[in-house]
């Protein structure tokens, strides 16, 4: 049970904080778009310069991320050895990249079309270096089971870069205008796009500072036959990892390209990225669904019903990913505010843009059979045959098309490896899918989603309503269908006690009925010692939301009895 405790929690933790820190970046958005017209494409350097970096990210890591944990659980190897090695070769690769960037930092800069911002350049290569490196303590906190500073770093440094970037981009300027000797030393009011990446790399370096007792004590001592073992071991891992990441961002970094005036590529760029921001509100929804999910596919796999929970987890997934399609498009007259109105040109791609995170969703749903069958070679065709799906149809269309096209190539190079993955998938591991109820849900969703935006109402407030009551009838659907309110435990118990201060808040919520078995299907969430009342709130939506979340995914789990606790400090 203790481990089972110590699971839940960890897993708790790291996903919180991967939600939370991308909610966060996310709120970046809203001040790069204002500070950034869309006219400058500055906007679009940004996009283009950090697509660059995340394909660098994974060259430098070069799967050794992955090779250490494979390395230091084995019983016949020294963890501590395998950490330095580790250590040692990202580092080594990282210092190598920074030297041979900065001795060719001009003719690099030239390159990429920045010649007249080599510092851009520069700034980003210390950054990617940096980060690469610090993927191998993060990789030793993880396995050291040490979920809280993991996490607490990742929100700090986040953190730090929010503030920081409200501090050049909003800060400086006003006190260049009425207190202008207290920034002229440092402060230059043309350089807005550079101090996103000075932003960057401050909390980058400073980050270091936090590693010091992973880094101290380390025997730093090459072995050079466990170094050969890691690399080999590490090396598919790194491929399969360029072309997934590519697969990503491979739009953003050849767009400028694509134009005969490179900086109208910059400026369609930017709204292109600025806009599909939008859509990862409904990223960050699946994503949450895809924590809650992963453990029961991967617990179930050697039962009898395995396939049967497969065919239900696509299902569930299916209906969560439409339902905030609808969510994000019935209230895009609020969501859109998250953007300037200079760039609200390129919504239209919102849509879009959320189909393909539906489709890419579905593809990870149906990844699970090469991985299950240890065929993960095939996930490295289809990523391959993905990329080369959304880089030919961007070269193609995006001359004449602009953005929209970028779009639709993600949706195209998405489809195209769900379908081969369906197909091939079926012969090799074959899963009945609920496809006649997904059609049905699917096009619920379409004649909901064109009636919410070909309906003309002109009050914003009456138009929201009655979006609000089509994606209500959408959610009743789900309900008669697949999630009847009669299954709903309706004894919910919600404890809220403050036995000396609200500083040790305690909140408890699981079915009341739970003692009245002997194994039962339970979700017990308790958060001790809550900072205030309003933490205690948030404890207690997140308890709920977990508990509903999970309490559907029982629905295709039968009758298995399983028991997630959770114990964490809030």
């Amino acid at each position: 049970m203790a481990g089972i405790k110590s699971l839940a929690k960890d897993t708790a933790i790291y996903g919180l904080s991967s939600i939370v820190g991308r909610f966060l970046n996310y709120l970046l958005v809203p001040l790069y778009t204002a500070v950034l017209p869309a006219a400058s494409g500055g906007y679009g350097v940004v996009s283009n310069v950090y697509a660059y970096t995340a394909l660098i990210l994974v060259l430098l890591t070069f799967g050794m991320e992955t090779g250490f944990f494979r390395f230091a659980n084995k019983s016949d190897e020294d963890a501590q050895k395998v950490y330095a090695n580790s250590l040692l070769f990202v580092g080594g690769l990282s210092l190598l990249f920074v030297v041979l960037c900065m001795a060719f930092l001009h003719p690099l800069s030239a390159l990429l079309e920045y010649p007249d911002h080599p510092d851009y350049i520069a700034m980003m290569v210390c950054v990617v270096a940096l980060d690469s490196f610090q993927c191998i303590p993060f990789a030793y906190l993880r396995y050291k089971k040490r979920p809280v500073k993991f996490a607490a770093i990742k929100l700090l440094n986040i953190l730090g870069n929010i503030l920081l970037n409200l501090f050049f981009l909003l800060v400086c300027p006003w006190l260049d205008v009425h207190a202008h000797e207290t920034v002229s030393w440092f402060y230059n009011p043309d350089y807005l796009v550079g101090y996103i990446f000075v932003s960057n790399l401050i909390m980058s370096a400073l980050q270091m500072f936090f590693f010091i007792p992973e880094l101290r004590g380390v025997s730093y001592r090459m072995d050079k036959v466990l170094m050969k073992r890691m690399i080999n071991y590490s090396f598919p891992i790194l491929i399969f990892g360029l072309v997934g990441i590519l697969n990503q961002t491979v739009d953003k970094m050849i767009y400028p390209y694509l134009f005969d005036d490179r900086s109208e590529g910059l400026v369609q760029l930017g709204i292109y990225s600025a806009t599909s921001k939008v859509a990862l509100v409904m990223a960050m929804f699946t994503q949450a669904f895809r924590y809650a999910y992963e453990p029961f596919v991967f617990g179930k796999n050697k039962d009898a019903d395995s396939k049967k929970m497969y065919s239900s987890a696509m299902k569930y997934f299916f209906i969560f990913s439409l339902l905030a399609f609808l969510a994000v498009m019935g209230y895009m007259d609020i969501l859109k505010y998250m953007v300037a109105s200079d760039y609200w040109e390129g919504l239209s791609v919102v849509a879009i843009v959320m189909l393909a995170e539906i489709i890419k969703g579905i593809y990870f749903n149906l990844s699970f059979w090469y991985k299950l069958t240890d065929e993960t070679y095939w996930g490295a065709y289809f990523s391959l045959i993905g990329c080369a799906v959304i880089l030919g149809l961007n070269i193609w269309l995006v001359p004449t098309y602009g953005y929209v096209a970028s779009a639709w190539a993600s949706v195209a190079g998405y489809g195209v490896i769900t379908l081969l993955s369906y197909f091939i998938g079926q012969k090799k591991y074959p899963v009945a899918y609920p496809l006649k109820r997904m059609t049905t849900y699917l096009i619920l969703a379409l004649v909901l989603y064109v009636l919410s935006q070909q309906t003309p109402i002109a009050n914003l407030w009456l138009r929201l309503s009655y979006r609000t009551l089509l994606i209500l009838v959408f959610v009743a659907f789900i309900i008669k269908k697949d999630l009847p309110l009669r299954s709903l435990p309706s004894d919910i118990l919600i404890f809220i006690s403050s036995p000396q201060s609200m500083s040790s808040t305690v909140l408890t919520v699981f079915p009341a009925s739970f003692s009245r078995y002997p194994n039962p299907p339970l979700i017990f969430v308790r958060g001790e010692r809550a900072p205030s009342l309003a933490a205690a709130n948030l404890s207690l939506f997140l308890s709920l939301s977990i508990f509903l979340s999970i309490h559907m995914s029982r629905r295709c789990l039968n009758e298995s009895r399983y028991c997630l606790l959770s114990k964490s400090r809030l």
